[in-house]
């Protein structure tokens, strides 16, 4: 019996999901949480053999989570599921130890499949989604650069985002002019936008 823990934060999705798993004779929902938070404490109640997770989720991210587990649960497999499927968020969920990766759209029986091969010590991978990983490349920013650019979203002032990341006003605007030339953009919004378009934010 696969023991499963579900990590979504639409309820509809996630009863759906619980619902449609638990109809496998092999596969158990053993726990549901609907926020990254309430991950780590869940996982480590119940035991699950693997853990699905969705990217964005309030509390903490499914990338956060995925880490966290590594460390405190490590036989626990990691399935992350998502609806963008954006090659940078491949990218850092295999460098969080996840196990496998898919995007939303895709049928209930590619879950159930990636669910038995992730726990028989496999990597299961989107194919498209592999396939534009490699054609981007790597994240070009460092912890950094990204900081502050996630801080520049949601438009803040030079100063607004120096004091938030209790940096400097000089250092912010090096941090951003770096991230817009990796990001080959010509400003800070559009370098925000390319960012989240291939996952790096």
């Amino acid at each position: 019996m696969i023991r499963v823990l579900l990590a979504e934060d639409q309820g509809m999705m996630r009863g759906a999901l619980a619902l449609l798993l638990g109809l496998e004779e092999d596969v158990e929902v053993v726990a549901e949480v609907g926020d990254g938070a309430r991950v780590l404490p869940e996982a480590l109640r119940t035991v699950p053999d693997v853990a699905v997770l969705d990217i964005e989720m309030p509390g903490r991210s499914g990338l956060d989570v995925a880490a966290d587990l590594r460390r405190e649960l490590p036989a626990c497999k990691v399935l992350i599921v998502t609806t963008f499927g954006r090659p940078g968020y491949l990218r850092r969920a295999m460098d969080a130890g996840a196990s496998g990766f898919l995007v939303k759209d895709g049928p209930i029986e590619d879950l159930v499949t990636a669910l038995r091969r992730v726990l028989a010590g496999e990597r299961v991978v989107d194919p498209a989604l592999a396939t534009a990983a490699l054609s981007v490349g790597p994240n070009p920013l460092t912890d950094r650069e990204r900081d502050v650019l996630a801080a520049a979203a949601d438009g803040s002032t030079i100063a607004d985002i120096a004091r938030r990341l209790h940096l400097s006003e000089s250092t912010v605007r090096n941090y951003l002019s770096a991230a817009i030339g990796k990001t080959g953009t010509r400003n800070r919004i559009e370098a925000v936008g390319t960012a989240r378009h291939n996952g790096w934010l």
